[in-house]
């Protein structure tokens, strides 16, 4: 089993009433009505990102410090870690 875990950066659109999500270290993004709904989209995104770059063997960026990304972003702004657990039976299959 490998984790992989990712700052990722929470940002409010107020026109389209959702919460962005974006991981700055491998240029991801995705969405959630609420914050919650966000966070399991953004779990699910990283986690399929990193069953691609194992399937493929790609080679993808280390994370940045979380205090680096924290000290970056708005104050309105949340700053989370992210993690995606990939077992080790999916990380084999071809």
């Amino acid at each position: 089993m490998k984790t992989y875990v990712y700052p990722a950066v929470f940002i409010k659109d107020e026109e389209e009433n959702v919460y962005r999500v974006l991981f700055p270290d491998l240029e991801l993004t995705t969405d959630g009505a609420i914050v919650e709904e966000a966070y399991l989209y953004a779990r699910e995104c990283l986690k399929a990102y990193f069953k691609y770059i194992e399937k493929y063997d790609l080679d993808f960026n280390l994370p940045t410090d979380f205090e680096c990304v924290k000290k970056s972003a708005r104050a309105e702004d949340y700053v989370m870690l992210i993690d995606a657990v990939i077992p080790d039976n999916e990380k084999q299959k071809k």
